[in-house]
């Protein structure tokens, strides 16, 4: 069936006979009949046949309107960046004025994802037929997905003006706007500047946003230029604090502007018209003297002219001041501790910070204290944007965290706070991050867009992974303006990795992993983009490496998915990235794909190379060991009891030397877990051959960081399922050990640890809560409760040091184990003197209660009559008194 349709095609394209001067015969039911056919080729699976018949016509007829139609459309439909088919084909019939056809192949290249030719074409094609409406609707598609294209852009605008829509018109003139400074255009630029002068003066981060790029693009003198309006546009609303501003960068970008110094004096003195000293301030500073540096001028004139009456100041010192009144050059200043303290200006403004009248100091030494502490409860909004503004309009978290607590507070009060605050400063669009610091927050005193909130934010940021959770932010907002300068310039960041050369790394797969979902959600931002992903996979040297740097799980996902979909040898690639993947997903493939052998391989691999693929070997024991091609690794379950054993180990000695300590954690507690609370060694030893349980616990027992506890009980299960168990090189090297050591029983030991958990854990908190509110009383000096609780922080930091000493000397003792022959720890003993008996419990300094009997081991009566065997006598002194005992009996004590 295929066949007869490749000859039908063959047979079509050798009769045809159409030429151009025949084209005005042509209709789009012809293409309609050759959609057919192309449907067809889909359903039976021969598109690349007849794309290879249709290109070997066009080798000797270029203008067949058959050949270009079909070859056009399957490249189309299969992604081929080759469009010149159906670009020539558009053309002809342009040429020839057939819009109804140019029409219908516009629209046919349109079904597949925005074109900018097609886009065009289209538009041109309405605007030859007289539907103007159409063709505006296009060229706003075409805006979209066209970046440099201004003109069109500046038409719409305009467009949209004279219909009176004017927030349309306004972005279509900012878009523009961009484009022409791209293209460095200054005429239009200044044309469009001054038109949104007029319609949006308001929107100053725009217009300096505007004035920097041009400065960077086109020149800095075309940027005064533009700033020049800008200040015209202030001074003629009034707007002085603003107007400054604009002096101030016109003279950042040339010092010698004598005229914008003109103008700045005189916006001072309009700013600062009822400042007793302004003037004096103008001549000191010399700013209106030509000589001297505008900026170091600006800078002695500012720091001059906050002085005045009723002007708040700090000394580091005497704190928050409030300025009493000037005379001359002599300053009076009521600081709460110091009132009409007098000093010289000169001095005032070396020593002096000034304060404005909201700022946080000032609100603490002005406010009550119970009024500030609930209005930052209350207002966190206020609180920040109050705090931030305090210090020059940048501050971190750190440091809002250092003016409330535990001042105002107290540590649990600012987790919580925090927390919302953390959510405000990332929501509210009246903050934004400075662009050189994501960690630095700042006050806009208009709100931002969400896209320019964003915008700032990826400027800022320097993670590349970072950057990639920023762009999937933006993509998701509603109604996204992706032909706005924000996002291109985002999305241009990106794509801008797809023109690498040599090997691609993981930002390059990061970058075409996530612009073709960006282009599968909005097919728009595909146009002019070519590259696919087995070209760049072709250029990874090293896939396990690109992949491990991938720091998105989505990203990972998403790449193997990729490998799978687009590369033959799928199957070797997933087992070489599964120990570092180590995603369920992976084996899962393998395994509905029959690639056991594979599977079973990889296991022996990474089970030998335990070293390197530790976590590789835990999440196959946990997650496939069930499983019959994980049996047919053939690894003994003694062999990967053995293997986990030396994993616990070796992440052990990774933890002490500092190396990958998080993961290594990781690994240990899973294996841990594994062996000790799952009970798997318990099942082995209850089923295994005496001498794999040899093995296996002699591993055990030499692993320095297993509880002793754990070997405790470990032990005392093999003694009880086999009374005659031997343990090879144990008992002589526990009696030494226990020599050195504190032996303690199991129960105390388990209390003990307890005891210092509750200390570290809730103890020790409280006392620092203790510590930080007393703090907030002010004057250590007489400070009972500060004294009280550093008196506690002491005990308490001894007790800690005691028990951690304690616990570490601790040496399990081994109730299987005691020693029946002689006096000894866990042993019970009748002794006889002066033909009385007494019974004595031998134990630890841990569980001595004298009391009832029980010793310690190290008291002095408990060290005479240690080791003693029966019907030995021993003499003990009491005072000046001996005593002589004889040792009648021993017995284990009951613990």
């Amino acid at each position: 069936m295929s066949e007869e349709l490749l000859k039908d095609v063959q047979k079509m394209l050798t009769e045809e006979k159409w030429t151009r001067a025949a084209l005005n015969n042509y209709s789009t039911n012809h293409f309609k009949d050759l959609d057919m056919v192309l449907k067809e080729a889909h359903e039976k699976k021969t598109s690349g046949e007849l794309k290879e018949i249709c290109d070997t016509h066009l080798g000797h007829t270029k203008t067949s309107i058959i050949a270009l139609y079909l070859s056009g459309m399957v490249s189309l439909s299969r992604q081929i960046i080759d469009d010149t088919a159906l670009v020539n084909l558009v053309t002809i019939f342009t040429d020839n004025h057939k819009w109804n056809i140019v029409q219908y192949l516009c629209e046919r290249i349109l079904d597949f994802g925005e074109s900018k030719f097609a886009l065009r074409a289209l538009a041109d094609c309405y605007r030859n037929t007289d539907e103007e409406q159409k063709a505006y609707a296009v060229w706003e598609r075409l805006v979209k997905v066209d970046y440099t294209e201004a003109d069109i852009a500046k038409s719409l605008a305009e467009h949209f003006e004279d219909e009176g829509d004017i927030d349309s018109c306004i972005d279509y003139y900012k878009k523009a706007l961009h484009r022409y400074i791209n293209k460095q255009l200054f005429t239009n630029v200044r044309e469009i500047w001054q038109k949104l002068l007029e319609y949006c003066p308001e929107d100053l981060d725009f217009f300096l946003h505007v004035q920097r790029k041009t400065a960077k693009n086109i020149s800095e003198e075309k940027a005064v230029l533009l700033l020049q309006d800008i200040y015209a546009s202030c001074k003629k609303q009034n707007d002085i604090n603003t107007a400054i501003s604009i002096l101030k960068i016109i003279l950042e970008y040339d010092e010698r502007d004598y005229q914008a110094r003109k103008e700045l004096i005189d916006c001072y003195r309009k700013r600062y018209t009822a400042h007793s000293q302004l003037e004096e301030y103008i001549r000191i500073s010399n700013l209106n003297q030509n000589y001297r540096n505008v900026h170091d001028a600006i800078k002695d004139f500012e720091k001059h002219i906050v002085f005045d009456k009723g002007n708040f100041v700090y000394h580091k010192t005497w704190g928050v001041g409030r300025i009493a009144g000037i005379k001359d050059d002599e300053i009076t200043i009521d600081f709460a501790r110091k009132r009409n303290h007098a000093m010289s200006l000169k001095m005032s403004v070396n020593a002096l910070q000034t304060l404005a009248k909201d700022h946080i100091w000032v609100l603490k030494a002005m406010w009550k204290k119970e009024k500030l502490v609930a209005k930052v409860k209350d207002d966190i909004e206020w609180t920040l944007k109050t705090i931030i503004k305090s210090f020059d309009n940048a501050c971190d978290l750190k440091k809002i965290k250092a003016e409330l607590s535990p001042s105002m507070l107290s540590a649990g009060e600012w987790a919580g706070w925090s927390a919302k605050a953390k959510t405000i400063l990332k929501t509210a669009l009246c903050f934004g991050v400075s662009p050189e610091d994501v960690d630095i927050w700042t006050v806009h005193e208009y709100p931002l867009s969400i896209e320019e909130k964003l915008y700032n934010e990826f400027k800022a940021e320097k993670n590349f992974f970072n950057r990639v959770k920023i762009i999937e932010e933006f993509a998701a907002q509603k109604n996204v303006e992706f032909d706005g300068e924000y996002w291109t310039e985002i999305f241009s960041y990106f794509t801008s990795f797809l023109k690498f050369s040599g090997y691609a790394n993981e930002q390059v797969i990061a970058s075409y992993l996530i612009v073709k979902d960006l282009v599968g959600k909005f097919p728009e931002l595909g146009a002019g983009i070519s590259v696919n992903f087995v070209d760049i996979f072709e250029t990874i040297s090293n896939v396990s490496e690109v992949f491990s740097n991938l720091k998105d799980t989505r990203l990972k996902e998403n790449f193997l998915h990729h490998i799978k979909l687009f590369t033959a040898e799928w199957p070797d690639v997933y087992t070489k990235l599964f120990p570092h993947a180590l995603l369920s997903s992976v084996i899962t493939a393998l395994e509905h794909e029959g690639y056991e052998d594979k599977l079973v391989s990889m296991t022996i691999h990474c089970f030998d190379n335990y070293r390197k693929y530790r976590a590789a070997v835990v999440w196959l024991f946990k997650n496939r060991a069930e499983t019959p091609w994980f049996k047919r690794a053939d690894l003994s379950f003694e062999k990967q009891l053995l293997t986990l054993i030396h994993i616990l180990d070796v992440s052990h000695r990774e933890i002490e030397n500092h190396s990958d300590t998080t993961e290594n954690r990781k690994i240990f507690k899973q294996i841990y877990g594994i062996l000790f609370k799952d009970e798997i060694l318990n099942s082995f030893i209850d089923e295994a051959a005496q001498d794999a349980i040899t093995r296996v616990y002699t591993l055990v027992n030499d692993v320095k960081a297993i509880d002793p506890v754990d070997k405790l009980k470990l032990r005392s299960r093999i003694l009880d399922k086999r009374p005659d168990f031997k343990f090879i090189n144990i008992d002589v090297k526990k009696e030494k050990s226990m020599m050195r050591s504190l032996i303690v029983t199991a129960a105390k030991y388990e209390e003990k640890q307890k005891q210092l958990i509750h200390i570290m854990d809730v103890e020790v908190p409280a006392n620092s809560k203790e510590i930080e509110y007393a703090l907030s009383l002010g004057d250590l000096r007489e400070n009972a409760e500060y004294k009280a609780a550093k008196e506690k922080q002491e005990i308490l930091n001894s007790t800690v040091a005691k028990l951690k000493d304690e616990i570490e000397r601790a040496q399990l003792f081994d109730p299987h184990a005691v020693n029946m022959n002689r006096v000894s720890f866990g042993t019970k003993v009748e002794l006889e003197h002066d033909g009385k008996t007494e019974e004595y419990t031998i134990l630890g300094p841990w569980e001595s209660d004298p009391e009832n009997k029980i010793i310690s081991y190290l008291s002095p009566f408990g060290n005479a009559a240690l080791n003693k065997a029966p019907g030995e006598q021993f003499v003990f002194a009491v005072g000046a008194d001996k005593v002589s005992y004889t040792v009648k009996r021993i017995e284990p004590a009951a613990i």
